[in-house]
């Protein structure tokens, strides 16, 4: 049974699945399909060309799927996903997609949760199992893959990618791509180690862990550039998803990853 309070505004053209609760002054538009489960509150509104899965919560105050914020944008008809189990705090928004860039769609994986007053622009695409925390923004065309969290007041240059498993230091400005299972932060982003508590948290082992860290000190600490660094970790280091995750993050990076601080190739810096 569905609880939808009588001063909400539901559009007879949204598709609801079953127990869903839409709050008072909660807007609900034309062509929006909403997963069992879910929970709109009070305040949130929900424009066209959205489809979430089960069990998504929107916040007060946030807006998902409002027009691109691109004036490249001629009206065409654009969408916002939302994978099961999304969490979309207050006054968060999140854009549609946009023809420009040829993906039409901005896309959220399940079980990730968008922090208060955080932004995704259009046509960017969010992983399973993410974090972006409060005032995060992210500009057009941002992918963030799996697990990865974005710390607070982090903004992300259009096209960037965060990869796996990645941690990003809060008020980072991210223009430049970073690679998985890596902590960054600083001004200039740099890379500052891996993201060990977060990988002994998701089950990774010991001898694992240690693997990824060799792998970053040849690509970052070996005297090499980056190319020579990746083709001495494909000579060197036994074949393994964590390896092949990183050399094809690298290989196919149109921006450039993170660079290496200063500090720690002088040895000051752990």
């Amino acid at each position: 049974m569905n609880i939808i309070s009588n001063l909400a505004s539901v559009s007879p053209k949204a598709k609801l699945g079953d127990n869903i609760e839409i709050g008072p002054f909660a807007f609900v538009d034309d062509d929006v399909e909403i997963g069992d489960g879910c929970k709109i509150f009070p305040h949130a509104t929900v424009f066209q060309y959205v489809k979430m899965g089960k069990n998504c919560q929107i916040y007060p105050g946030a807006v998902v799927g409002a027009v691109p914020q691109d004036l490249k944008f001629e009206g065409e008809i654009t969408s916002v996903e939302l994978g099961d189990n999304v969490t979309v705090r207050e006054c968060a928004t999140i854009n549609r997609g946009t023809k420009a860039s040829g993906k039409y769609v901005t896309k959220i994986g399940s079980d990730t949760l968008i922090m208060s007053y955080s932004h995704v622009a259009h046509d960017c695409v969010i992983g399973n199992h993410c974090i972006l925390v409060s005032y995060v923004g992210l500009a057009g065309e941002t992918v963030v893959d799996d697990w990865a969290i974005i710390g607070g007041g982090s903004k992300a240059h259009q096209f960037s990618k965060v990869g796996r498993h990645a941690m990003v230091g809060g008020m980072s400005k991210i223009n430049k791509d970073v690679p998985p299972y890596v902590l960054c932060g600083r001004d200039p982003i740099t890379y500052a180690g891996v993201n060990i508590v977060g990988l002994r948290r998701r089950g990774f082992s010991p001898e694992v862990i240690r693997n990824i860290k060799d792998i970053y000190e040849t690509i970052y600490f070996s005297g090499y550039n980056i190319s020579d660094g990746c083709a001495k970790v494909e000579a060197g280091f036994p074949q393994s998803e964590e390896r092949d995750a990183i050399l094809d993050f690298i290989k196919n990076s149109k921006r450039g990853i993170i660079r290496a601080n200063d500090s720690r190739e002088k040895g000051e810096y752990e």
